[in-house]
């Protein structure tokens, strides 16, 4: 069985790769998440390209949910769904706090709740007190 996969969009390569370690210590391993961050040539900003290419990898039949820093990083997470066709209405652009959001979505995913589940989860969290 398939489980929901993340993708972690950030402004900075090393956020990304960051956060995807430190959600990767609690996920369990049939949780795939994928980093899309800096440029192509390694510079802060987001690429379409790397979006879709991280968009790519993670398409399974269970869904993806993508979570974003700032931004023209959701302007670019859109662009690349646009390029994508085929993933329309399997792919969740979810507007939450990129750490917390992505944490919750990876222990849910693992527990095998659906996208639809999961990402309801993430926006009824309050994670401001």
């Amino acid at each position: 069985m398939n489980k929901t996969a993340v993708v972690i969009v950030s402004h900075s390569e090393k956020i990304a790769e960051g956060l995807n370690d430190l959600v990767s210590q609690t996920k369990q391993p049939d949780v795939h998440v994928f980093s899309a961050g800096g440029t192509e040539d390694g510079e802060i900003g987001t690429s379409a390209d790397n979006i879709q290419h991280a968009l790519q990898q993670a398409d399974n039949e269970a869904g993806t949910l993508v979570f974003y820093d700032i931004g023209s990083a959701l302007m670019n997470a859109e662009l690349a769904l646009d390029m994508l066709p085929d993933l329309k209405g399997k792919v969740e652009i979810v507007n939450a706090p990129i750490v917390e959001g992505a944490y919750v979505a990876v222990v849910e995913a693992g527990m095998g709740k659906s996208l639809e589940d999961i990402t309801a989860s993430v926006r009824r969290q309050q994670f401001v007190e």
